[in-house]
């Protein structure tokens, strides 16, 4: 079923791993998808001939979401190209595994500017072409945002900060934006699980680590949703946050 046909989704860091997943089933389901990158050109290139393989109206642009024009300038561009906005998918982000003493003033600051203030910076940019097509805002947390977890103590508290930024940009955009959030837990990406993934997965009540596609199907969800449900964080876990 092409769900979301004729919608146009803007997904940040589309490039790769979750964000290229993402970027795909929203193409399967009918619609124009433009992805944003900033160091992963050669794999936008392959994302995007990807989605016109799937008949798909893609585009790929350069986004530092850094840099407040930057931002401003890729959105302009994808509402030119698909004449308006219908959802927007903060996904990129950055994952860092570190000692809470050793974490750096830099590294701090780091994580929040590509996991809370972009975003931030993102909604406010697209919030206006949203409005016009009564339109979706899509985070994606993480389970580190509800669970403290020692040796990640600046992703865990960006990831807490984007969770409170749905609920409030949920507030703000209302009634004309509904914003909801995914939070996943261990997703395993590679063929072969790790150590860790293993370890978590046999914590897990479902017995196994995430794919790439149970995190798809969280944010068609909201895609594809009532427009009544809205300010929602939705973990992603198989029961982890439960252990």
């Amino acid at each position: 079923m092409q769900r979301l046909k004729g919608k146009a989704v803007l997904i940040t860091g589309g490039a790769r791993r979750i964000g290229r997943a993402i970027a795909l089933g929203m193409a399967g389901a009918g619609a124009g998808v433009a992805i944003t990158y900033r160091t992963s050109q050669r794999e936008a290139s392959r994302t995007l001939a990807d989605l016109g393989a799937l008949g798909c109206n893609g585009l790929s642009l350069y986004c530092d979401l850094e840099d407040p024009r930057s931002i401003k300038v890729a959105v302009k561009q994808v509402v030119r190209e698909f004449g308006g906005l219908d959802i927007l998918v903060n996904n990129a982000g950055q994952y860092e595994t570190m000692d809470f003493e050793k974490i750096t003033p830099q590294q701090w600051d780091g994580i929040f500017a590509a996991n809370v203030r972009g975003p931030f910076l993102m909604t406010q940019a697209a919030a206006p072409h949203l409005r016009r097509r009564s339109g979706k805002i899509i985070n994606l947390g993480s389970l580190g945002g509800m669970r403290p977890w020692a040796t990640h103590a600046h992703y865990c508290s960006s990831k807490a900060g984007l969770h409170m930024l749905t609920q409030v940009s949920a507030k703000a955009l209302a009634p004309e934006i509904a914003v909801n959030c995914v939070a996943p837990g261990m997703i395993q990406m590679s063929a072969r699980p790790t150590n860790a993934e293993r370890k978590l997965a046999g914590k897990s009540p479902m017995r196994r680590s995430g794919a790439a596609e149970d995190v798809v199907e969280a944010v068609m969800f909201f895609a594809s949703a009532t427009h009544f449900i809205t300010g929602q964080v939705l973990a992603v876990d198989g029961g982890l946050e439960l252990a």
